[in-house]
């Protein structure tokens, strides 16, 4: 008897993205990830992730990584007639994602208000720096502008030392999760109510809301966060500390865990002393309890230290390197890297969203599109455009000539 088919969680959903860069194609392709079919549309000349390096074989890591799954169209958006069948596509589709910036959709004649007053079932999500509102609506907007504007590089780096760049494209990352949550609850709410919407999701926005452990001392302190460098702002002993052969992290977060660090230290006599009862406390003492912790710690190795500490119920890691992580065994058993099959990348392998569904198909990764490889097939089974009228279309130069297979 054959098994029955399980479906992933997004299959039926159509999605039309005009997104490029990162934001906005990552909220898209952890929904295709899922099942949704995603159609980007690109200018001719493609998204500028393609020409955004490290390369392999002429193509973008950058690119294939977060727009895998995905099926490229190239629409000349400057022409009206190439308008015209972009709100045809956008006809048949249940999501439009775009991060133009705001009001120059409307100029595309692909706007919110137009398009959901015509289609009242869909979610039209734009994605931009500073949102659709406010007196820096226009500018424009990089992770790095970002995390300089909402605070993030002051909190970050050495109490002595300059404000510092977080080493990931956080503002970008966090945005674009935002976004992919937000389509899905308006999708929910399409299907309870039957009602559509614009939904507005701002870096800014998104960027100050994940300052969580920052915005917990201003609001409720008043007090301006600053730099604590690589210990954690609010509790003792949580941060980074030195073994013989390298550094290691050390959290702990309640008595209960200063305890069992005590009696692992020698120090039994900590964990009644009433300077470290609360994490307050231990907090005002921290360079007294981080001297101790490294008395012990820099006379062993980095293994030893954690193997200990972990024995003891006290979370503590090496600072691995990305190497290191994607090659551990954690990372092999979870499939945190999928091998995609691709001509173009022989051996490719690639992350995919990482939530497990037990009662989905699993996760499936698959190559990142040619620049325009769908073109002709998208109109054909969307549109139902013949092969006639396609090769008018193309002539008359609505594709950017950019049809490309891959």
């Amino acid at each position: 008897m054959n098994a029955p088919h399980r479906p992933r969680p997004l299959e039926g959903i159509r999605i039309v993205d005009f997104s490029r860069v990162l934001a906005g194609p990552l909220s898209t392709v952890l929904l295709a990830d899922l099942g949704a079919e995603v159609i980007k549309i690109e200018p001719p000349q493609g998204d500028d992730y393609r020409a955004i390096g490290p390369f392999r074989a002429g193509e973008s890591a950058l690119f294939t990584i977060v727009n895998r799954g995905k099926r490229s169209v190239v629409l000349d958006l400057k022409q009206p007639a190439a308008q015209v069948i972009a709100r045809e596509l956008i006809g048949s589709a249940h999501v439009v994602v775009e991060n133009f910036r705001p009001g120059v959709a409307d100029r595309l004649g692909i706007g919110a208000a137009g398009l959901i007053a015509a289609h009242p079932r869909l979610v039209y999500v734009s994605v931009s720096g500073y949102g659709q509102s406010g007196p820096l609506t226009d500018q424009p907007a990089y992770d790095i502008v970002m995390q300089a504007t909402t605070g993030l590089m002051h909190v970050t780096g050495d109490p002595a030392g300059e404000a510092t760049l977080v080493g990931e494209v956080v503002s970008d990352v966090v945005t674009g999760l935002y976004a992919s949550w937000a389509i899905l609850a308006a999708l929910l709410q399409v299907e309870r109510t039957g009602q559509g919407q614009h939904v507005d999701v701002a870096m800014y926005d998104a960027t100050l809301s994940f300052l969580i452990t920052s915005l917990a001392r201003y609001l409720f302190t008043d007090q301006v966060p600053t730099r604590v460098g690589n210990r954690h702002p609010l509790s003792a002993p949580f941060g980074v500390f030195a073994a013989a052969d390298g550094p290691y992290v050390l959290a702990v977060l309640t008595h209960r865990f200063f305890t069992q660090l005590a009696q692992v230290l020698g120090r039994p006599e900590w964990a009644s002393d009433p300077r470290f009862l609360t994490d307050d406390g231990r907090l005002n003492h921290e360079a007294e309890i981080r001297s101790g912790i490294e008395a012990w710690s820099r006379q062993q190795s980095v293994a030893a230290v954690c193997a200990v500490l972990s024995a003891a119920g006290v979370p503590a890691a090496p600072v691995a390197t990305l190497a290191d992580a994607l090659n551990s065994e954690q990372a092999a058993v979870r499939g945190v890297l999928t091998a995609v099959a691709d001509p173009r990348l022989p051996g490719l392998r690639l992350p995919t969203q990482p939530v497990k569904f037990t009662g989905s198909a699993p996760n499936v990764a698959e190559r990142a599109p040619a620049l325009g490889e769908h073109t002709t097939d998208v109109m054909a089974q969307w549109l139902g455009l013949s092969a006639e009228r396609l090769t008018e279309l193309a002539a008359a130069g609505l594709f950017g000539g950019q049809e490309k297979r891959a």
